[in-house]
């Protein structure tokens, strides 16, 4: 056996090894979106506002240091009437590394912890908020990054539309997604109805679902919009491979917060 003869069959391994590891690489480094929803419940007044003087003065500041650019905050328009009143907290990444190390990266920055003290050092008999839920999301491939509105009215006019459809089965909710990404998004997009986002729920409570964000002007321009909607949706929604892919679809309307970034 000739010292090429023994080399090669080595040299082929080695090349097949660097060629997989490039792919790997390639993939993890893709640049596909991740979307966190941050969803605090409380009760009172005096809850809301150190959880309003925590976000607005300690917790968005600390996350635009570490990157996070743009951070939406939204409470629904019947908070009032609702005993389980929620602060929706919205911001998006492509790395999910950004995500677990988060609470440990706020927790270096000293202004954020001087600024949080009524919230960070409540007492346990004065928890500011009732608990706390994470909703995880991975972008839509048809729509892979999150998108600012672009809005002319006051922010307390404005209504943000926040949606959730849950599927019978992990296929059939599969299968709306699809819908979304061949045509569905289009409707949207042609409509103006200025989508955040669209994401495949990865991580949360009613598995399986998607969400998606949509804003207005105001309820009459939510109104217009969902009236032209329903024309070009119509012949989409009667397609056969399209059929009975959600069971449950939830709709919150918001309004943003005075510090909300959008």
């Amino acid at each position: 056996m000739t010292l090429l003869n023994f080399l090669n069959p080595r040299l082929g391994i080695l090349l097949m090894a660097l060629l997989i590891g490039s792919t790997t690489l390639s993939y993890a480094n893709s640049e596909t979106s991740y979307f966190q929803l941050k969803v605090y419940h409380f009760q009172t007044s005096k809850q809301e506002a150190t959880i309003d003087q925590f976000l607005q003065e300690a917790y968005i500041p600390a996350m635009h240091k570490l990157g996070f650019k743009q951070v939406g905050v939204f409470k629904p328009l019947d908070n009032a009437k609702k005993d389980d009143k929620l602060i929706y907290v919205l911001y998006t990444s492509n790395n999910l590394e950004n995500f677990a190390s988060l609470d440990a990266d706020l927790l270096k920055d000293d202004q954020y912890l001087e600024k949080g003290k009524p919230y960070l050092e409540a007492k346990h008999d004065a928890p500011p908020f009732l608990r706390i839920e994470s909703i995880l999301m991975k972008a839509f491939r048809s729509k892979p990054n999150m998108s600012i509105p672009k809005l002319n009215s006051d922010k307390a006019k404005r209504v943000y539309e926040l949606r959730s459809y849950e599927g019978p089965t992990e296929k059939l909710s599969a299968n709306k997604i699809d819908m979304f990404n061949n045509g569905e998004i289009d409707i949207f997009e042609n409509l103006n109805f200025n989508a955040v986002f669209y994401g495949q729920v990865i991580a949360g409570s009613t598995m399986p679902n998607l969400m998606y964000l949509t804003c207005f002007e105001d309820m009459a321009d939510r109104e217009a919009h969902w009236k032209a909607f329903g024309p070009p949706y119509k012949a989409m929604s009667e397609l056969p491979q399209y059929q009975n892919n959600v069971s449950k679809n939830v709709t919150i309307l918001c309004m943003p917060t005075s510090y909300s970034d959008f």
